[in-house]
C-alpha cells in the first residue's frame, strides 16, 4: 500500500511556472515506476500519462510537454515533482501523482489530485 499526497497547483499565467510535489508514504516507494498523469474535468475521463521516471531515474514525457516540464524523484524523501515551465492554457487540468509497477497512470497507486489553471 502506498499513500500519496500532492501538492503545489494553483493559477499560472501563460508562460509562467510552478512546481508540484507528491510525496509517498508506504514501503518500496524506490522500486515502482513514479509517473505524473492529468485529466481535463469534462472532457476525458482517461488520466493522461505526462511523464514518468523509472526506478533508475530514466524520464520520459508526452511531446507536448518536451523541453517545458521536468520529472524528479527522492527516493530517500519519497518525493515526485513536477517542474512546469513555459505553461500553456491548454495544460490546464487536474494532475494526480502515480506509482506503479506496469502500465504508469493506468494501475498502482494515485494521489488525490491537484488543481493547475493557465490563464491566457
Amino acid at each position: 500500500q502506498v499513500d500519496l499526497v500532492e501538492s503545489g497547483g494553483g493559477l499560472a499565467q501563460s508562460g509562467g511556472s510552478l512546481t508540484l510535489s507528491c510525496e509517498a508514504s508506504g514501503s518500496q516507494f524506490s522500486s515502482y515506476t513514479a509517473s505524473w498523469c492529468r485529466r481535463v474535468p469534462g472532457k476525458s475521463p482517461i488520466r493522461e500519462l505526462v511523464a514518468s521516471i523509472s526506478s533508475d531515474g530514466n524520464a520520459n514525457y508526452i511531446d507536448s510537454i518536451k523541453g517545458r516540464f521536468s520529472i524528479a524523484r527522492d527516493n530517500d524523501k519519497k518525493r515526485i515533482y513536477l517542474q512546469m515551465n513555459n505553461l500553456k492554457p491548454e495544460d490546464t487540468a487536474a494532475y494526480y501523482c502515480n506509482v506503479a509497477t506496469l502500465y504508469p497512470c493506468q494501475t498502482g497507486y494515485w494521489g488525490q489530485g491537484t488543481q493547475v489553471t493557465v490563464s491566457e
